[in-house]
């Protein structure tokens, strides 16, 4: 089996490995899940606490732009700028 992280013990990782296979699709997806919820809700935090003073939407708008782009991004201000969901 080929090693999937250079900083761990191959012994550790075939544990971990062996460990997560051993979960049914349910749990695995349940932990994904999880893990992404987190993963998120860390990047939101992270980016208010580099901008403070800004409103929800302009830090959701910076959330857009960090992880899927300037195209999506500007296509969203756009969007929100023409609609009744822009903040007043």
């Amino acid at each position: 089996m080929r090693l999937q992280s250079s900083d761990t013990n191959p012994e550790a990782e075939k544990v971990l490995i062996s460990l997560i296979r051993s979960k049914s699709i349910p749990e695995r997806l349940s932990r994904l899940i999880s893990l992404s919820s987190l993963t998120i809700r860390l990047s939101k935090r992270g980016i208010a606490r580099a901008n403070p003073g800004k409103s929800k939407q302009e830090l959701d708008l910076l959330f857009v732009k960090h992880h899927y782009g300037e195209t999506l991004f500007n296509k969203l201000k756009q969007f929100l700028l023409n609609s009744p969901y822009a903040e007043k």
